[in-house]
């Protein structure tokens, strides 16, 4: 359709719908034939003052995933070469924490590294503060573009980001093709800011 769009994805490893997101996405751009640009960014950063100790633990594990896929992308060179990695790497992470339903996440780490043909030993980066202030400027960066109180996922086409779409399972084939046609056409409507109906079902990953 028309021209190759410019696309750019927002992701914190940690988020199943984010994940299922990404995966539809991914579908669509190897049939339509253009790239993913991915950014780690922290649901941490976002959600900072938050008191419930169960959701910050979820949301600290995220944060070391995305400490680690930033890592990734310095380590094999930044640029193009980097992004590649980028998104190599979540779809490793990912595929182990949400359909795998793991969270050794130093296991994890170390097998998505050597997955992507990257030295393990670059799964200590969780534990450091390396990664943390490209976290967060590509957070705030994502938040800049999509607008506040929102979350991930965050999609930008052509310039234009907005958070979502937020869909369970994942669509594949041409339904895959006819939701981006219209997350796509909504995207080149000025003045378009949001189209919501509440959740009735979790995550459903396969």
């Amino acid at each position: 359709m028309g021209n190759t769009p410019n696309v750019e994805f927002y992701f914190d490893p940690i988020c199943p719908w984010c994940w299922m997101t990404s995966r539809w996405a991914q579908e669509v751009s190897e049939a339509r034939g253009f790239e993913i640009v991915w950014h780690p960014i922290s649901l941490k950063v976002i959600n900072e003052g938050n008191t419930d100790e169960e959701y910050v633990q979820h949301l600290e594990a995220g944060h070391r995933f995305g400490r680690v896929v930033e890592a990734a992308r310095v380590a094999a060179g930044g640029g193009s070469a980097g992004d590649a990695v980028v998104g190599k790497l979540y779809a490793e992470i990912g595929a182990r924490v949400h359909p795998g339903e793991r969270d050794d996440i130093d296991a994890i780490l170390t097998e998505a590294l050597e997955a992507v043909g990257l030295d393990s030993a670059l799964a200590a980066t969780a534990d450091t503060e390396a990664s943390d202030e490209q976290l967060t400027a590509n957070t705030k960066h994502a938040l800049d573009i999509a607008g506040p109180d929102v979350g991930v996922p965050i999609i930008s086409i052509n310039g234009v980001a907005f958070f979502g779409p937020v869909v369970t399972p994942a669509p594949t084939g041409e339904m895959a093709l006819r939701l981006w046609d219209g997350i796509a056409a909504a995207a080149s409507v000025p003045g378009f800011y949001e189209l919501k109906r509440g959740r009735t079902v979790g995550p459903q990953f396969g």
